[in-house]
């Protein structure tokens, strides 16, 4: 862990980009004002495109908050790339309007720039969830990503940064395409491309509440596993293993089969598993795994009934949301196929 003192910490800026969030929106700016780094080295900028609700006058009420607007909704990316045309502080963090940090969130994140090798910075998302409540699987969700992401990062890089809170060296911003679905992953992987790394660090983290539903969330998965599609087609270069095969092979293992062909293989497993215990050719061990592989699905299928009838036995939404994921790469397989996703984001509604 890199000691910097606070007064080498590098000039940052935090954005914002928030449409129609007026019931967070002042509770964000409290939030990010009381966020610990040197005064003289932090900047804020709130970018407020298309909102017709009250967040534009909220933001306007902060004089230590530089306010960028347009009437005209283009979608968060395209926002983003007006604001960075502003941006002249060596470091950019960007967080989500429905998000709150830790107070040392931002003094955390950019003390690893006194690396150079490093070129990108992710915090860790966090999730409130009911713990009876079948939005109980989004915490635990994050939980095992938050994992993963830190050996990523003690190996090499993280693949993919999450919007909720990630930063850059300005100096490597690359504008992506305007119907980019998922901005900050892209962004991120982009950095890493030009051989930097991707740090992980979870002391610096941002909270917000579970998905309101399910259904919310599914809704979610599909456009990520959507973008997921995206972002494979249009990073191909990381496919090749030679230049940089530690970062290949973690976004191979990591994000490449996990948005295209896991699906897939849950469901051959289980097949050919049926077909070896029917067929009398399998040993003990293959009725064991059969069995196993049975119960967790019927576990899913309860957990999907009870979710239906507001009855919460956690047990059982675990294995739910973990089937409503894969679930959720088929539909965005499907729906990138077809051109019916958009890259302008429909919130979910949350607790």
């Amino acid at each position: 862990m890199p000691v910097v003192a606070i007064d080498d910490l590098p000039t940052c800026t935090l954005v914002v980009a928030a449409y129609n969030e007026d019931g967070v929106m002042e509770d964000k700016i409290k939030n990010s004002l009381s966020l610990t780094y040197p005064a003289n080295k932090l900047e804020f900028l709130f970018i407020t495109d298309g909102s017709t609700d009250g967040t534009a006058a909220i933001v306007q009420k902060y004089p230590q908050i530089r306010h960028m607007h347009s009437n005209e909704r283009k979608g968060k990316i395209a926002a983003i790339h007006r604001a960075m045309d502003t941006v002249n502080t060596e470091i950019v963090i960007f967080t989500d309007a429905n998000t709150f940090l830790n107070g040392d969130a931002l003094v955390n994140i950019c003390r690893h720039y006194s690396d150079a090798k490093v070129g990108a910075v992710a915090g860790e998302k966090r999730v409130y969830a009911d713990a009876d409540n079948a939005t109980a699987g989004e915490g635990f969700y994050w939980k095992y990503e938050s994992k993963l992401k830190t050996w990523d990062s003690e190996l090499y890089s993280v693949v993919g940064a999450a919007g909720e809170l990630f930063s850059i060296r300005t100096s490597l911003y690359i504008p992506v395409s305007p119907n980019t679905i998922l901005d900050d992953f892209m962004i991120s992987l982009l950095v890493a491309e030009k051989g930097y790394r991707v740090i992980y660090e979870p002391e610096a983290y941002a909270t917000e509440s579970a998905s309101q539903n399910v259904t919310e969330e599914l809704k979610r998965k599909i456009r990520i596993a959507a973008g997921g599609i995206q972002s494979i087609i249009w990073l191909k270069s990381l496919l090749n293993p030679f230049p940089l095969p530690v970062l290949s092979f973690q976004y191979v293992s990591h994000r490449v089969l996990r948005w295209t062909i896991v699906p897939f293989l849950m469901i051959l497993a289980l097949i050919l598993n049926f077909v070896v215990v029917v067929s009398g050719d399998g040993s003990f061990i293959y009725q064991v795994l059969l069995i196993a592989q049975v119960a967790f699905y019927l576990m899913a299928v309860l957990g999907w009934i009870m979710e239906e009838r507001n009855i919460k036995v956690k047990i059982f939404f675990i294995p739910y949301y973990f089937c409503m994921m894969n679930y959720a790469v088929l539909m965005g397989i499907r729906r990138y196929s077809l051109g019916r996703q958009s890259a302008i984001w429909e919130k979910a509604k949350r607790q």
